[in-house]
């Protein structure tokens, strides 16, 4: 591992000492070293820990707290949202590897989220369920229903279970009668059990403006992995209009970076920044272009997937490669460093070297690869660390909760497979 670490090392180096584009070649060898960590990390680390410590045999689907000490809460709430994104990660882990072991695990996850969170009487799924399995928060969160429908589109792929497909539409369904802005366009956050529109914050859980880019981005990855099983022409037409509407309304177009809350008629509110957010939406996009097959399209999320990554090197970075949680107008202002957005800069600056062809933005992708190996990497307990400080250090979080999960870093490195090209197994 540490000869491999060196050549990204050392390709970074010759990046900043020239300065300029075409510095520092990227090889063949480069590419595989890199290919070669992710996949250790993944196969060697992240689904091994929660293939050992996620399942809860007791109530037939998972813990929904383990703590940074390893500490089982065994009356935590249970979250639609883990349950979905663990479905997803060992759906895409068994797509690739064909290991059963990650398919018994999928399968786990599927029948959890349709026998626990499933809303037999409205629609839709659940946010929580209590520890016991009755409902807990039974809102209609979009983010928590587009979550399901991105893992049951993957699990259809991986099984080709017809079940698991129609229910995936079934949510773009549900989405499409009760949740899109049929004025403004676009989607609101949070409605109720029944499926009806509500206001503040009580109600939504990113805040209390009816529109956020983080609902938008989920929409967007969900509604790309749905295409990719069902091309159907409606579905089509609002992903089209997704992806204008992010590139018009939610990227700000003089900053390049994204506008978080919005009013109904997209009226910023808000001048945060996120650059884990940024860069995540910068390769995204990119991806649902082209899903679409629409070129000129795909030219317009390719230029803005340059100025993000461009934006979030020069500003969300630090020296040890670490992504930034938050910043404003004024500079920084939240230097702690969660393990997702870590996840999404290696995915976006590779992104980004693939349409640029420069070598810096691979050196920037390698650059944040070390600080995930030096620093995010649980070496004891396995898997990531929640969060560090700004010099690296763990800050106190969870190992497993509602929000705590599998699916960023291991979509990171399956990302980095399938890009660089390493032969599947």
């Amino acid at each position: 591992m540490p000869i491999i670490q060196h050549r990204c090392s050392l390709l970074i180096l010759l990046c900043l000492l020239a300065g300029q584009l075409g510095a520092a070649e990227v090889s063949k060898t480069d590419l595989q070293a890199l290919a070669d960590r992710a996949e250790h990390e993944l196969r060697g680390n992240i689904l091994p820990f929660w293939l050992k410590n996620a399942r809860n045999p007791a109530n037939g689907g998972f813990q929904g707290s383990i703590d940074q000490q390893m500490k089982v809460n065994p009356k935590a709430l249970r979250g639609s949202l883990l349950t979905s994104r663990i479905l997803w990660t060992f759906s895409a882990a068994y797509r690739r590897y064909h290991d059963p072991e990650y398919l018994e695990m999928a399968r786990w996850a599927y029948r959890d989220l349709i026998d626990h969170f499933q809303d037999k009487q409205s629609g839709g799924y659940f946010w929580a369920i209590t520890a016991e399995g009755s409902p807990s928060d039974a809102r209609k969160q979009v983010y928590g229903q587009v979550f399901a429908m991105y893992a049951l589109a993957e699990y259809y792929r991986a099984t080709s279970e017809i079940a698991a497909l129609d229910q995936a539409k079934e949510v773009f369904q549900l989405l499409e009668k009760n949740a899109h802005d049929d004025v403004h366009g676009g989607y609101f956050d949070a409605l109720s059990r029944e499926w009806k529109r509500t206001t503040g914050a009580r109600n939504n859980l990113l805040g209390s403006a009816p529109k956020s880019q983080n609902s938008h981005i989920h929409i967007l990855e969900a509604y790309t992995n749905l295409l990719r099983v069902w091309p159907d022409e409606a579905l089509r037409t609002r992903q089209r209009e997704l992806i204008g509407i992010l590139l018009t309304k939610i990227i700000n177009p003089r900053t390049h970076h994204l506008v978080l809350f919005m009013k109904d008629d997209w009226t910023p509110v808000s001048d945060e920044i996120s650059y884990g957010h940024d860069i995540e939406l910068s390769w995204l996009l990119v991806e649902a272009a082209q899903e679409l097959g629409d070129q000129e399209l795909l030219k317009k999320t390719q230029a803005a997937a340059l100025d993000i990554a461009r934006v979030t090197e020069a500003e969300g970075v630090d020296r040890d490669g670490g992504i930034f949680n938050e910043g404003d107008p004024h500079g920084l202002t939240k230097l702690e460093k969660d393990w997702w957005p870590q996840a999404e800069a290696v995915v976006g600056f590779f992104n980004a070297y693939q349409i640029s062809n420069d070598p810096q933005f691979f050196a920037a992708s390698c650059h944040t690869w070390d600080f995930i190996e030096a620093k995010v990497v649980d070496r004891k307990n396995g898997d990531w660390y929640e969060s560090l400080n700004r010099d690296g250090t763990p800050r106190r979080g969870s190992k497993l909760s509602i929000w705590k999960c599998p699916y960023h870093n291991s979509r990171s490195c399956l990302e980095l497979l399938e890009r660089i090209g390493l032969p599947e197994k």
